[in-house]
């Protein structure tokens, strides 16, 4: 992702565990974080949604990165959309062509 909210394995022996990418738009992706944070304080379904996060095992970095990810593809959804309606771009297939309407 753009965001730089993809994890990327970061494991060693027994322990499974998952890290952010160092690259990407890091200007986004602090712009994600305050969402998240934000979120996450005022909003039930994002606190609900950490809270089934650390229900499954997660920490809370954990749980914030994988609510960083959904918010980045719900927003990523919101612009396409808004785009589409626009008429600024057109459909795509997903191997990136054009699609014939």
């Amino acid at each position: 992702m753009h965001t730089g909210t993809a994890p990327i394995p970061a494991s060693s022996g027994a322990t499974h565990r998952h890290r952010l990418k160092r690259g990407g738009n890091r200007r986004l992706n602090a712009a994600v974080h305050r969402i998240a944070i934000t979120q996450a304080r005022i909003d039930d379904r994002a606190r609900r949604y950490l809270d089934n996060r650390k229900a499954m095992g997660n920490r809370r970095t954990e749980a914030i990165r994988a609510l960083k990810r959904h918010l980045a593809r719900h927003v990523y959804g919101l612009l396409i959309t808004a785009k589409r309606l626009s008429g600024e771009i057109a459909v795509l297939r997903q191997d990136g062509l054009p699609a014939v309407t």
